[in-house]
C-alpha cells in the first residue's frame, strides 16, 4: 500500500516536490491555503500534477501543519525578501525596460497634450469664425 510520503520527493528540508514533476509543494498550498483555491482548481493550474496528488498534498498538510505550516511561511518569507531585493537591485534587462515603458508614457502624454491643444485651437477658429459671421460673442 502507497504511503502518504510516497507522493513527495524530499531533496532537501528546504524543498518537497510531488513525485514526477518539478512542482513544489509549497505550490500547492499556497493555492490552498492562502488563495483558497479547491482541490480541482488546483488540479486545473498545474497540469502536471493529478488529483490524487493534489488531494496527498493537502492531506499531507493537514497531518503535518505545524511542519508543513513553517515549511510554507518560510518560502513566502524566502519569496518577500527575494522580491524586495529585485526591487531594490534591478536587472540592467529590467532598468532598459522600465525606461522604455516611461518614455512611451511621456510620449503617449505628449500625444495627448498635443492633441488637447489642437482640439481647443479648432474649437477656438470655430468660436472666431461664428463671430465674424454673426456678430454674436457669448462668452461663458
Amino acid at each position: 500500500m502507497m504511503q502518504l510520503e510516497d507522493y513527495f520527493e524530499f531533496l532537501t528540508p528546504e524543498d518537497i516536490r510531488i513525485k514526477g514533476t518539478r512542482v513544489g509543494i509549497e505550490h500547492i498550498l499556497y493555492e490552498y491555503i492562502y488563495l483558497n483555491q479547491t482541490p480541482e482548481a488546483i488540479a486545473q493550474k498545474f497540469h502536471t500534477v493529478t488529483m490524487a496528488q493534489v488531494y496527498a498534498t493537502i492531506l499531507y498538510y493537514l497531518e503535518n501543519q505545524k511542519t508543513v505550516g513553517k515549511y510554507v511561511g518560510d518560502w513566502l518569507e524566502y519569496c518577500l525578501k527575494a522580491e524586495a531585493e529585485y526591487d531594490r537591485n534591478p536587472s540592467p534587462f529590467v532598468l532598459k525596460m522600465r525606461q522604455l515603458r516611461e518614455q512611451k508614457i511621456n510620449r503617449n502624454n505628449s500625444i495627448e497634450f498635443i492633441n488637447d491643444c489642437t482640439y481647443r485651437a479648432s474649437i477656438s477658429k470655430t468660436k472666431t469664425r461664428l463671430i465674424q459671421k454673426t456678430g454674436f460673442n457669448y462668452q461663458r
